[in-house]
């Protein structure tokens, strides 16, 4: 955590997600271990004792009268599980150091490995687990601790078995169509001429391992072949939502979601309808094996890779919902639920996490996605080789203390992104700068929605400084979203907060 903290630097911090000052004279604060809980359940942090902020957010140093009671009654309450339940700063993370001519005191708290989550303080998982969310500790919501125990299993929550479902409560057509695409890619498989039943226990999709001896379907299953009403009933939060967002100026210009009733509204269907729509807009340059045009391209393979993660990554018991929004310029996938691996593992490959293994292996056995822990690299190289600016992959807060998962890939060209900021500074007029102008309309809603749910206390004013645009550009962008009923805002301007919708 070397990085986080640098003395030299004192006098350019500011408390941020990983942050946070204390004045602390002569003794501990209450609201360290708020803190402490914070920092461990969320990226790790910093907090800093014998500091204050000033009004412009600089700090200041107040003085600690003896470090080494304060370092003493640390350490001791930190080994106290009636205070703390995981004790994960040892004797080299408290370091002092001399400031202005006073003293501070340095406690680096490192995130927590998803084994010890939930880390929470006077004895109460309930009311004492906490996250950073921006400069601030916010106590978790019930749904919130149960991700995290749910997450702390190696055994997915997908494969337990419904013994109050049967297999006839699965979508059939469904099921059916699964079927066929899979004997596409198996010819002469033994599990192809398997009756409906047995081939769901094979692909993890039912189970025979019950205590009436009879099949049901697993989680997976339900989520993959079942229908909406059904899924609801074990899932109450469950959704799946797809957006085309071609004009700026409506929230939508086509939506496909689960609860609409005129299709099943399971993971299986949305994979595929929602696929087909994008697929249908990305280049297919035009290239031939044999007689036949070959339509697949690495990007069409990148995208259902993408879908994969997405569908089989998501924390289908949060409050949020997934969902697959398609621009212009920009494909973005979002699913309730951390990364379990970690954003930088994830990155770098050669692990595989998946919060739904179940769900995976059946989209793996018609070919879509994979388990080799080069999934996403994999997107990254195939973006790369295209030309596409990167692609991104962030963490982003949600409703209730949620926490979701948000992969943009990018439809431009690197060379098409420098020549369209240089073409900004020209003097485009007619069709072509009223497309240009609801394109940054556009690209600044998204800003704004973004950095609202990172940092839902942020001030309009805020906002401007952070993105670089005008005080009215903030506050126009946070009145559309309103009126798009994608946020609304509790509370008064100055000590409020922004709602997701």
């Amino acid at each position: 955590m070397n990085e986080v903290f640098d003395i030299s630097k004192f006098d350019e911090y500011r408390e941020d997600n990983r942050l946070e000052v204390k004045r602390a004279k002569d003794k501990l604060p209450d609201s360290l271990w708020e803190t402490y809980s914070s920092f461990a359940n969320t990226e790790g942090g910093c907090i800093i004792l014998g500091v204050k902020e000033r009004e412009d957010k600089s700090w200041y140093t107040t003085g600690l009268k003896d470090i080494s009671k304060l370092r003493k009654e640390f350490t001791d309450i930190i080994h106290n599980q009636n205070k703390v339940n995981v004790p994960l700063v040892s004797d080299n993370d408290i370091i002092d150091y001399e400031v202005n001519g006073d003293v501070i005191l340095v406690i680096k708290v490192p995130k927590a490995r998803k084994e010890e989550k939930p880390v929470y303080i006077n004895n109460d998982i309930w009311n004492g687990t906490y996250r950073r969310d921006g400069e601030g500790d916010y106590r978790c919501s019930r749904e919130v601790v149960l991700a995290m125990l749910r997450d702390q299993t190696e055994e997915s929550p997908d494969m337990k078995v419904l013994e109050n479902k049967e297999v006839k409560d699965l979508n059939q057509d469904s099921i059916k169509s699964y079927r066929m695409r899979y004997n596409a890619s198996h010819e002469g498989h033994l599990w192809t001429s398997l009756p409906d039943d047995e081939f769901l226990v094979q692909i993890g999709a039912a189970s025979d391992e019950t205590t009436d001896n009879r099949i049901h379907p697993t989680v997976a299953g339900l989520l993959m072949f079942g229908s909406y009403h059904r899924i609801m009933r074990e899932f109450p939060s469950f959704l799946l939502d797809y957006y085309e967002m071609t004009d700026p100026a409506l929230r939508w210009t086509d939506r496909l979601s689960s609860h609409s009733g005129d299709w099943s509204g399971n993971v299986y269907d949305f994979y595929n309808k929602v696929y087909q729509r994008i697929a249908v807009d990305l280049k297919k340059p035009f290239k031939l094996d044999g007689i036949y045009r070959v339509d697949d391209t690495p990007v069409h393979v990148a995208v259902r890779e993408a879908m994969a993660n997405c569908l089989s990554n998501a924390d289908y018991f949060l409050p949020e919902c997934v969902k697959i929004k398609k621009y212009p310029d920009r494909i973005v996938l979002e699913n309730p639920g951390t990364i379990l691996l970690g954003k930088k593992q994830m990155l770098r490959g050669g692990k595989s996490r998946p919060r739904n293994k179940v769900i995976l292996n059946m989209l793996n056995y018609i070919g879509v996605g994979e388990r080799a822990g080069s999934g996403v690299p994999n997107i990254y190289s195939i973006w790369d080789q295209e030309g596409y600016v990167e692609p991104t992959v962030d963490e982003l807060s949600g409703r209730e203390g949620t926490i979701i998962t948000v992969v943009t890939l990018p439809l431009v060209k690197k060379d098409q992104s420098h020549n369209q900021s240089l073409s900004e500074k020209g003097t485009e007029k007619g069709t072509d700068q009223g497309t240009k102008k609801n394109e940054e309309i556009s690209k600044r809603l998204e800003a704004v929605f973004d950095l609202i749910r990172q940092e839902p206390t942020i001030s309009q004013k805020s906002i401007a400084e952070k993105l670089g645009i005008s005080l009215k550009q903030a506050k126009n962008a946070t009145e559309l979203l309103k009126q798009q009923h994608r946020i609304h805002r509790e509370g008064s301007a100055r000590s409020g907060k922004w709602i997701i919708d």
